[in-house]
């Protein structure tokens, strides 16, 4: 198992995050399946608005991000216009 150390300071929150600690299988499920296990773990999470944040702000397409999906996202982001 290897560690990966983040040097860049607005990137820390991901050493931090619940989710850096389980598997990708949660938060990258396959088309179709759950993402309720993923959302319950950022749910917990302090570093969850960062990592809103950061998938917005990024323009991430896939997986559980802050805790919602990528339909989740898209929506807010038309939302927010």
């Amino acid at each position: 198992m290897s560690i990966t150390i983040i040097n860049d300071p607005e990137l820390a929150w991901q050493e931090r995050a619940l989710c850096a600690q389980t598997g990708p299988e949660f938060f990258f499920p396959d088309p179709g399946s759950s993402t309720r296990e993923a959302k319950r773990l950022c749910g917990i999470c302090e570093e969850r608005v960062a990592c809103l944040e950061y998938a917005l702000a990024k323009d991430e397409r896939f997986g559980v991000w802050g805790g919602l999906s990528e339909k989740e996202r898209l929506s807010l982001r038309r939302r927010q216009g």
